[in-house]
């Protein structure tokens, strides 16, 4: 009996222990395949889940006809995990095997890409226990395809997009530049919203060798595009007048250069160029004083060609018209104080506010200008536009200096252009108030931004405003046909066949310490055809050495309105001109 009770007690301890055994090793089980199963679920994929980023490619920048001036093309940076670098068997294309060594893989990726193979058998042997080193960056899609034919198991690939510009330099100044902080210039970075990508993030599982597990790539977040950017501008005439302003630009040895064309009718500026250009491929090439567009963010005094505008405000207010009649001195004390002098020396002219544009004299338009209030003059030149950023706000838009509270000889010097400070994208914007009937329209550099789902956006860029009656936009542009028709320079703005409203500036460049020195800023604005206005053209050009006067700009001001003209099929001109007298 006694035996029988020992062997049920071990029997029963065996038990007791084989349970304990087996619930400590459910209890463990439960706790890793149920109560710790995501967490541990978490820790394994960790450890073989790797997230890359997703790009998606930078939006394009077009012209008005889908030229392509700015895009983006998939580069593949070729990597290597040191970790699992070492000698592997391929198969050739016969079905044979070929021993490779990391020296002969390393080699033949060199020989691809020309890079130094000793350099990139540093990349995978400096640091052996690492899973990343960088090889060749931003190769092109054929030599992708070539290294990934190589079959090297230890080499893998990341891609990225990189900003190209196929038109060179064609626009460069308005279109800008990406670097590798992103948008750096121009539009690139005024139309970042519409432009920007936004990168999406895959998941896949590598196996302990550091290998891709095939079918394992899970996309998390969908890669965005950037959206398609329309200009208005037209990158054949883009490209004209840039060759002919930099032509001339060099000829004459100026300092920078400024041409512009604006569609009338609804302020679309076709062209803007600005010399020197810049090569968004190679901004190296190009000082940086020169980057973005001179066209919105250097001001000048525009002198003569200013004239005008002051023209135009007279007759809207009635206070002047074409014949009415001045005794115009060389030299004007005013009654106040100040002292107008013409740039040539002359007696006693006789001469109507037509005549006064036609000889640009300063005296002729300070009289004339004086006979209305100067709050009156300030207001209408803000109505033009002048003294705030154009509707385009380009990147650094000068505002120009406008100010309301002129001394004796600053309101004076304000109606033939000194004592004010413009751009020439303010000057556009004038001198298409003038040419469309009174009507300034806001104006336009970009068209609309086609987003990735496929609509477009077009740009608020604010309303028209009428600054001058349709009369006096007529008469005005009628007023400024005598300068072509009958002005010193008539011979080199002339075009056959068509009626041509011009006016020419010569403009000192004001000191920095106060005064005036020696350099001058010359330009012609003119309009075409007079009759019925489609087009606007303006050249400047900043402190040429040569040619000093607006005779160096008219050359190019005929070269660039004939092309235009010829180009957009303008019919010529079918009825004469008033021929306003410019003398009585």
């Amino acid at each position: 009996m006694r035996q029988q009770r020992v062997a049920r007690r071990r029997l029963a301890i065996a038990v007791i222990l084989a349970f304990a055994v087996c619930s400590v090793f459910v209890t463990r089980l439960v706790d890793l395949q149920v109560v710790r199963a995501a967490e541990l679920n978490a820790q394994s994929l960790g450890k073989r889940a790797i997230e890359v980023a997703v790009t998606a490619p930078r939006g394009q920048i077009v012209d008005d006809k889908g030229v392509v001036l700015a895009d983006s093309v998939t580069r593949f940076d070729i990597t290597a995990a040191p970790k699992n670098v070492s000698d592997f068997t391929r198969t050739k294309s016969d079905g044979s095997a070929e021993k490779v060594t990391v020296a002969q893989a390393i080699g033949e990726i060199a020989e691809i890409t020309g890079a130094d193979a000793g350099k990139l058998l540093t990349a995978v042997t400096q640091d052996p226990d690492s899973l990343w080193a960088m090889l060749v960056p931003k190769v092109d899609v054929d030599t992708y395809r070539a290294i990934r034919a190589l079959d090297i198991p230890w080499v893998y690939s990341q891609t990225q997009e990189e900003r190209i510009y196929p038109a060179g330099s064609v626009a460069g100044n308005l279109v800008g530049f990406v670097g590798t902080d992103g948008p750096q210039t121009g539009l690139e970075v005024t139309q970042n919203s519409c432009l920007a990508s936004t990168d999406g993030t895959s998941t896949y599982e590598q196996g302990a060798d550091g290998v891709r597990i095939p079918g394992s790539t899970v996309t998390t977040k969908e890669a965005i595009p950037g959206g398609t950017l329309t200009l208005t501008i037209d990158s054949d005439l883009q490209w004209f007048v840039q060759q002919a302003i930099a032509e001339q630009a060099q000829a004459i040895g100026a300092e920078s250069a400024m041409a512009g064309v604006v569609r009338v009718s609804d302020g679309h500026i076709m062209a803007l160029a600005d010399y020197p250009s810049v090569d968004p491929n190679n901004m190296g090439a190009t000082d940086v004083a020169f980057y973005g567009s001179r066209s919105f963010n250097y001001m000048f005094e525009p002198g003569s060609i200013m004239k005008a505008v002051t023209a135009s405000m007279l007759v809207n207010e009635g206070v002047a018209g074409p014949t009415s009649e001045e005794v115009v001195p060389g030299v004007w004390r005013t009654p106040d104080g100040a002292r107008i002098q013409d740039s040539t020396s002359h007696g006693e002219m006789h001469w109507t506010l037509t005549g006064v544009l036609e000889q640009s004299s300063n005296v002729g338009m300070s009289m004339f200008g004086s006979e209305l209030a100067s709050a009156t003059r300030y207001d209408y030149l803000r109505k033009y536009g002048f003294g705030e950023a154009t509707s385009v706000h380009f990147q650094g838009e000068a505002s120009g200096l406008l100010d309301s509270n002129w001394n004796t000889q600053q309101k004076y010097d304000v109606t033939y252009g000194q004592g004010i400070a413009v751009t020439f994208a303010q000057m556009l914007g004038a001198y298409q108030a003038i040419a469309n009937g009174g009507v300034k329209l806001p104006l336009s550099l970009v068209e609309s931004c086609t987003h990735p789902d496929g609509t477009v956006e077009k740009l608020d860029i604010g309303a028209p405003e009428r600054v001058i009656s349709e009369q006096a936009s007529q008469t005005t542009v009628g007023m400024l046909e005598s300068v072509v028709t009958g002005g010193w320079l008539s011979s080199q703005l002339s075009i056959p066949g068509y009626r041509v409203a011009a006016k020419t500036g010569t403009a000192q460049v004001a000191l920095p310490t106060g005064g005036y020195g020696n350099d001058y800023i010359v330009s012609v604005a003119g309009i075409a055809p007079a009759d019925n206005p489609q087009y606007v053209v303006i050249v400047t050009y900043v402190k040429p050495h040569i040619m000093k006067s607006s005779a160096a700009a008219a050359p190019t001001f005929r070269k660039i309105m004939t092309q235009v003209l010829k180009v957009f099929r303008v019919p010529p001109s079918t009825k004469p001109g008033p021929g306003y007298p410019t003398t009585w």
